[in-house]
């Protein structure tokens, strides 16, 4: 639908088709997992940041959870370091979570933070490092500085959120001696939601959803329960990288949220789609 083509009781009408929606999520705590592709390409980029400060116009609380694993590669590069990976997770050593560190609470959440505040936004950024939001533990030597999380001080984001702010939260950790690790993004995410008690966690992939059929888009499931993605985990279809984004998911329910759910990310406003619509968008991870 070209919006700019509708008449103004069209679009009207859009609008109060949305109502439901807005007076459900009004007030409420969404956590979005940022990355992927939607991250890379800058014109997604604009529109994600465009659908969260709408959401955060509209009464959303929203909190912007973000990785950065390509960026960090590419620093890497750059410095003539190699990116070594153990099963799926960047090995960390201390030259290279001085990196990490750099990349993320420095060039991509401050850039963020900006393009939210550009779009009318009033937006906050922070690491998990910051008020000890995201305290961990070594999760395996051979990993080196990747951090499995140990607790989640979750006080400095309802401190933000209090005072209006789109907290902006890159995912980094320290242990109790204070040295800082990489914790994987999705992780984060689940960890952080299920402390606020959110109503929904968004985690942004580059595909649609989970698949019936990893071939065909059109077999997207749109709702599986606890119950159902177990079984589809036993049967194979919940397999590969969507493993750990499902496990996540699992995870923040378990901690307390309502809902997860995986989108596509390469989708222009997703986001709104998932939150304004009755259609939604991926498949969504429930509670029995």
């Amino acid at each position: 639908m070209d919006y700019m083509a509708l008449t103004n009781g069209d679009r009207a009408e859009v609008l109060v088709q949305a109502l439901p929606y807005i007076r459900r999520y009004n007030n409420k705590i969404v956590v979005v997992k940022y990355g992927g592709n939607a991250m890379i390409n800058e014109q997604l980029k604009q529109q994600v940041m465009e659908d969260i400060v709408l959401l955060w116009l509209i009464g959303v609380k929203v909190v912007l959870v973000h990785g950065g694993g390509p960026e960090i590669s590419d620093l890497m590069k750059k410095l003539g370091k190699k990116s070594e990976f153990v099963d799926g997770l960047r090995v960390t050593d201390e030259e290279t979570v001085d990196i990490v560190q750099m990349v993320l609470a420095g060039k991509i959440n401050k850039t963020l933070v900006n393009l939210l505040e550009m779009k009318g936004g009033k937006a906050m950024g922070i690491s998990g490092m910051d008020g000890r939001l995201i305290e961990t533990r070594m999760k395996d030597e051979r990993l080196g500085y990747v951090g499995e999380i140990t607790k989640v001080h979750i006080q400095p984001v309802l401190d933000l959120l209090e005072k209006g702010y789109i907290p902006v939260i890159s995912t980094l950790g320290c242990d109790r001696t204070g040295h800082a690790y990489n914790i994987n993004g999705d992780t984060a995410a689940a960890y952080i939601a299920g402390a606020l008690q959110a109503e929904r966690l968004i985690m942004m992939t580059d595909i649609a959803g989970i698949l019936r059929d990893r071939e065909d888009p059109s077999s997207l499931i749109p709702e599986i329960t606890l119950a159902e993605a177990a079984a589809l985990h036993e049967e194979g279809v919940i397999s590969g990288g969507m493993i750990p984004k499902v496990d996540c998911c699992i995870t923040a329910i378990h901690q307390g949220v309502k809902n997860a759910i995986i989108m596509d990310g390469r989708v222009p406003h997703s986001i709104l789609m998932e939150i304004l619509t009755d259609e939604g968008a991926g498949t969504m991870v429930k509670g029995e």
